[in-house]
């Protein structure tokens, strides 16, 4: 499937017409379980009325979509300073990929949530657009289209969008369910570091955190990858970037409470190897051997990982305060002989 929204004025219009007939003609497999057995804790109606919305202009739904998420979750930002971040005029659209990075880029993780209509529902019924990429053509005359979900009404049987030109489209969600089926079913949402998506899973959430350290401050990625901890407090990854966020930061002292907490719970060679050497910046010289002893120990004898522990362990002797050299007691002077 191509992978960019790239829908203007015109398209949009033309694929208006387009889901019309897909939604006489298609089958919509979710929509009626969901409204025969609508899930439990979900409110019947959500309209995030206060998301703003940026008419799209020719070729650029896609950063009016993310300007859209972005300003909505406290990140404001318009159409045209994304432009040249997400935007190919090669393409006349934007990879997803690009979506996903002009995100991070902007200070938000980008955390790509399950293809369900359940999901994107409990999105925004915790507060959080969604941005979904929708095929409003046909599989052999796709006109991809990124839009933006705020809300949904089920007695009405309908999701509600900022989409292209319009404001609030309601769109009746076997018909919504047709054309992001077509551009199977990918969405994300765009939120600070320190919060997370109410339905992205651990792995999808880790990989988000993972690349939105590579952009971010390293403040800023300590907060997400605490936020990610605080979920999934077992995760190791998540454990080992809060400490290394945080050294990055100049934490040493949260850098050091990682990295033990991490060698602790998961008993990690690398973890250990990360203590160790905090531990020796810290001025703590014998915890830090202690520490780099057990990296040597757990890592074996090849690989990235031994290599790296064996060297922090020469490190940490090398630094080691020469023994103090035991001083040759001088003999005694003998008396000079007594004058006669």
């Amino acid at each position: 499937m191509p992978g960019f929204g790239a829908a203007s004025r015109r398209r949009f219009v033309l694929g208006g017409v387009a889901v019309a007939a897909l939604a006489l003609a298609g089958c919509a497999v979710q929509t009626p379980r969901l409204l025969a057995a609508p899930p439990q804790g979900l409110p019947r109606r959500v309209e995030l009325s206060a998301t703003p919305f940026f008419p799209q202009e020719e070729y650029q739904c896609g950063p009016a979509a993310l300007a859209t998420a972005l300003s909505a979750v406290g990140l404001p930002t318009r159409p045209e300073a994304l432009t040249g971040k997400v935007f190919l005029p090669g393409r006349e659209g934007s990879l997803q990929i690009e979506m996903l990075a002009g995100a991070r880029r902007s200070g938000a993780v980008a955390t790509v949530i399950p293809g369900t209509l359940e999901a994107v529902m409990r999105e925004t019924a915790a507060g959080n657009p969604v941005v979904v990429l929708q095929n409003l053509g046909l599989s052999w005359a796709p006109s991809w289209h990124y839009a933006v979900v705020i809300g949904y009404d089920l007695d009405a049987g309908v999701f509600l969008l900022r989409s292209g030109p319009i404001e609030r489209q309601e769109l009746p969600l076997s018909t919504f369910e047709h054309t992001w089926d077509r551009a199977q079913r990918w969405a994300f949402v765009a939120l600070p570091p320190d919060r997370l998506p109410e339905t992205a899973a651990e792995a999808e959430t880790t990989r988000a955190l993972v690349a939105f350290e590579r952009t971010a401050l390293p403040r800023q990625a300590a907060q997400a990858y605490t936020a990610g901890l605080a979920r999934w407090p077992g995760s190791l990854t998540l454990a080992m970037g809060l400490g290394n966020a945080s050294y990055a930061a100049g934490d040493l002292e949260g850098a050091r409470r990682a990295f033990a907490a991490a060698a602790q719970r998961h008993d990690a060679a690398a973890a250990y190897n990360n203590l160790a050497t905090v531990l020796l910046e810290l001025g703590r010289r014998a915890e830090a051997r202690a520490a780099a002893v057990k990296a040597v120990g757990r890592a074996g004898t090849e690989g990235a990982i031994a290599d790296s522990a064996r060297a922090t362990l020469r490190r940490i002797d090398d630094a080691a305060p020469p023994a103090p050299r035991r001083q040759r007691r001088r003999p005694t002077a003998a008396a000079p002989p007594a004058s006669p």
